[in-house]
């Protein structure tokens, strides 16, 4: 990528240099020094300062506070805490996730918004032997979980009881940019990148990937138009990959020469052989589908790893 930046506060441009196509629609954000707002402007020239807020939504009056100053339209929520292992505070899982959402649901029911998309998780299904689709029971498989499936109740709760534009997007294993290195695909990257492989589980295990860029793109369709009130979208690809799958479409990316080790790491509860979501719904009512294939995805993440090597060193 790269960056026109001029003095901080005035107008910033940001292009991608390895872009197959220019999108003139695209918006590109940019920090400004003070990392307190950024600005965010398009190829037409229009432009929009946008003010960085800091607040832990545990705190009750603090997001009463910053949702009366800022009197939002649009809500992406997608605090959390519990999706890693490293994140095991039961109190905190619960105390982030369901209190947090009743603050900030609570809080913007004071001010009209045009629409609140609240983020769940796939892992509120648990383990299923085929496509997960939005009206499955759900049978959660961890505390995160649990309290997962917990919020998108109370979402739909409210949304039904005072007829309110609350909504619940579910993503699937989302990937691309600025992961959590813990994850499979920043430790499978990096260590290739240095013609080495990280311990692997069986081959067999599933997966259903979706790049980044395709996830935000989802959120934006489903806040472009009017859905029911307490509606939930499924956020994938539709289709599962195998932990196979990917590495070797990795290995062949980055053109290293190493042979995975299978079965070299213990598999772990969230293994499974089935992991895929049904995206009918999403289709039918949304008319969406994701723009990038496995391999371009991963080729962008590779990339982006590449022309950031402080990421990985």
């Amino acid at each position: 990528m790269r960056y026109e930046m001029f003095e901080n506060g005035d107008k910033v441009t940001l292009k991608r240099d390895w872009a197959d196509e220019w999108n003139p629609n695209e918006v590109f954000t940019v920090t400004n020094a003070d990392g307190d707002s950024c600005f965010i402007a398009d190829s037409n020239g229009r432009g929009w300062s946008v003010k960085n807020y800091q607040i832990d939504l545990v705190e009750k009056s603090a997001v009463v506070k910053a949702v009366e100053k800022i009197k939002p339209q649009t809500i992406f929520h997608l605090a959390a805490y519990g999706a890693y292992p490293f994140q095991n505070n039961v109190e905190k899982i619960k105390s982030v996730i369901l209190d947090g959402t009743i603050n900030l649901i609570e809080a913007c029911l004071k001010n009209k918004f045009k629409i609140f998309i609240n983020t769940g998780s796939n892992s509120e299904y648990g383990f299923k032997n085929s496509p997960m689709k939005e009206s499955d029971i759900l049978c959660p498989n961890s505390h995160y979980a649990v309290m997962k499936a917990a919020t998108t109740n109370y979402c739909q709760f409210i949304a039904a009881s005072q007829k309110l534009p609350i909504v619940t997007v579910r993503p699937f294993h989302i990937y691309g940019p600025y992961e959590e290195p813990s994850r499979l695909i920043p430790k499978l990257v990096t260590k290739l990148l240095d013609n080495e492989l990280p311990k692997l589980v069986s081959p067999n295990i599933a997966r259903d990937m979706l790049y980044i860029d395709d996830a935000i793109d989802l959120f934006c369709s489903i806040a472009s138009i009017k859905v029911n009130n307490g509606e939930i979208f499924n956020m994938g690809s539709g289709s599962q990959s195998t932990i196979r799958m990917i590495v070797d479409n990795t290995i062949g990316l980055i053109g290293a020469s190493i042979i995975p080790k299978w079965n070299s790491m213990k598999p772990r509860i969230w293994d499974q052989y089935t992991w895929v979501s049904d995206m009918t719904k999403v289709k039918r009512i949304l008319g969406w589908q994701p723009r990038y294939t496995l391999s371009e995805g991963l080729f962008r993440t590779i990339k982006w790893y590449i022309d950031n090597p402080e990421i990985h060193q």
